[in-house]
């Protein structure tokens, strides 16, 4: 038994397909397939049921993965103390981060930080919260960029920085003249918003008490904040931006930015990890102070 057999079950518990595990695993399919027939033999158990589509683990080779997942952090583990020992970052660091905060985030230090470790390799998936959490737990991420909410008790939260919420108005629109925005000022506005399940979403209905955009026909659900953005440019209605996006603006974008009257509690950006000590997902990342 070996650790690169361990990888890929796990890679194929994952994909639930042999040939995009083998992909993932930059290996041809027959040599992965024939990895997990040789532990398959070890073990005198089947792993995986191959006459179900897609692919699924056996009652047994479920708890073979469960443990195989155990074995690897632990292994990884080893890796991470020699390199601290070393005072040197490197190995790969998987990061889920929000679609709202990445574009705005990671310019800010990704390349800082390239330059600084060049041996470390970061992975960066854009995820919704939800599915931050479940690849915490699954061991797919080392660690997770949200706007902290309610039901994260199970990570450990380390706070990156807070920020507000801005409207974005177009030119043509009659809320342009206002100093400021007031949510009760929305009826019948064109609002682009995100789609529900995204927190920025979540956090603006709530938190500004929106009951307009909650019923409002004219609310469109595109699910990019940049996209909105560039309507709103063009001519086109309302929408809402973080604050951390209107320092990347240039001087006529920022025209268009308006501050919410009754401003609604800042949300605190945060950085998930697992609480389980021994997990590989306690590899430190650099913070940025100037955030």
């Amino acid at each position: 038994m070996t650790l690169q057999q361990l990888e890929y079950i796990l890679a194929v518990n994952q994909f639930r397909h042999f040939a995009k595990a083998a992909e993932h695993c930059r290996v041809t399919q027959p040599t992965l397939s024939a990895m997990i027939q040789k532990l398959e033999d070890e073990l005198d158990t089947k792993i995986f049921d191959r006459n179900q589509q897609p692919i699924c683990p056996t009652p047994v080779g479920q708890l073979v993965i469960e443990q195989a997942r155990i074995v690897l952090e632990q292994a990884g583990h080893i890796k991470d103390i020699i390199e601290e020992e070393k005072h040197s970052l490197s190995g790969v660091f998987k990061l889920g981060i929000l679609p709202t905060i990445a574009p705005y985030l990671l310019p800010r230090f990704f390349p800082q930080l390239m330059k600084k470790y060049p041996k470390l390799d970061i992975r960066v998936t854009e995820m919704k919260t939800k599915d931050i959490k479940q690849a915490l737990q699954s061991g797919e991420i080392d660690a997770g960029v949200v706007a902290s909410l309610a039901g994260m008790e199970e990570f450990r939260q380390t706070s990156l920085f807070y920020e507000q919420f801005f409207a974005y108005v177009a030119r043509e629109d009659a809320l342009y003249n206002n100093k400021v925005i007031r949510t009760s000022d929305l009826n019948g506005e064109q609002l682009w918003l995100l789609d529900e399940g995204h927190c920025f979403r979540d956090q603006l209905v709530r938190f500004c008490q929106m009951k307009s955009a909650r019923a409002s026909q004219l609310a469109y659900h595109l699910g990019s904040m940049e996209t909105f953005m560039r309507m709103v440019e063009s001519g086109k209605g309302v929408t809402f931006i973080p604050e951390l996006a209107v320092l990347q603006l240039n001087k006529p974008q920022k025209e268009l930015v308006r501050p919410i009257a009754n401003p609604s509690p800042p949300r605190q950006i945060v950085k998930l990890t697992n609480k389980n000590p021994e997990s590989k997902t306690h590899k430190t990342l650099p913070r940025n102070r100037e955030v």
